[in-house]
């Protein structure tokens, strides 16, 4: 089996923290390359230092991590420190990490790795606001062509906004980022709210992820269960919407999602509907796909996926 070579760039935050053990429990279907810390869910400070300890929680070590961009490309920075607790990684134990942070910024790193590799080689899975991956194409943009497909979480079409009525935080964040790298002209694999609002951590497939009893999956299992307070309670749901991890699943297990390719445009001049992401799912507006969408999931599937993976820990 060929390993895809990825670079994971988010801002953990409960959900891409599942991502990440996710990505580590498949070394043999996934060589991740680093991993890449934004400012988006908690400040720059806080998600960067949480990666680390992810890392050393799986036993990973050996994957690098940088630290990137400390605000948006335009926008002020906005955080969600009020869903994912002070922390960010609430419901497991949090400490002052040992493996390293990387010396190079994010940024350089990634521009840097895409230029010493083979044409269309590296995926890009970004789930936190876009504002690393955007910088990068503008600082460099011969990495387009270096960049196999980006696989991202955000955005929102039938399920509205969860930041603004019209808008997904990640999108919403940093959306003159999004902008730049739906443009990028690569393609691009987006699970926004219309998937990952059908990936509900339920009292039953949160219970099989308890049941397996190593440390990783008690820590993911409290990270779940203290994800769950904020957003069951927004939602009227018996379990919160697991968004970034839709990402790891899709590259491990394609045939659990149902994608559409659109075209999809960002929102970027408006007060009122910032960071929307505008996606012309029957094709009224004539221009050609940019985006494979994801529309449905196998969520059975999904778990079942995820409690396996954990249980390899």
């Amino acid at each position: 089996m060929t390993r895809a070579k990825i670079i994971i760039d988010c801002d953990p935050g409960q959900d891409d923290a599942i991502n990440l053990l996710m990505a580590f429990a498949a070394p043999e279907a996934l060589d991740v390359l680093g991993v890449t810390a934004v400012s988006g869910n908690l400040p720059l400070a806080v998600t960067e230092r949480n990666i680390r300890i992810l890392c050393e929680l799986a036993g990973r070590t050996d994957v690098p991590v940088f630290a990137g961009c400390t605000r948006p490309m335009v926008l002020e920075p906005v955080h969600a420190g009020h869903i994912h607790g002070a922390d960010g990684i609430d419901g497991m134990r949090v400490y002052a990490p040992t493996h390293p942070l990387g010396a190079q910024h994010a940024v350089n790193w990634i521009v840097d790795t895409l230029m010493a590799a083979a044409p269309a080689s590296i995926t890009l899975v970004p789930t936190g606001p876009l504002t690393n991956i955007a910088m990068a194409l503008v600082m460099e943009p011969r990495i387009a062509g270096r960049i196999e497909r980006i696989v991202l979480m955000g955005g929102a079409m039938r399920e509205g906004g969860n930041y603004t009525a019209s808008a997904e935080f990640n999108i919403r964040v940093d959306p003159h980022a999004a902008d730049v790298v739906f443009r990028c002209g690569r393609p691009i694999t987006a699970f926004g709210l219309d998937v990952s609002h059908q990936l509900l951590g339920l009292p039953h497939r949160l219970a099989r992820i308890a049941a397996l009893g190593n440390p990783v999956a008690e820590a993911a299992h409290g990270m779940l269960a203290f994800f769950n307070r904020h957003d069951s309670a927004k939602y009227g749901t018996e379990g919160a919407p697991l968004h970034d991890p839709c990402t790891i699943g899709w590259l491990l297990r394609p045939e659990l999602f149902q994608l559409k390719p659109c075209h999809v445009a960002i929102e970027t001049g408006s007060a009122l509907t910032m960071g929307h992401t505008a996606v012309d799912f029957w094709g009224v507006s004539g221009r050609a796909p940019n985006c494979d969408w994801a529309q449905g999931v196998d969520a059975d599937g999904f778990f079942d996926l995820l409690t396996k993976l954990l249980a390899r820990y």
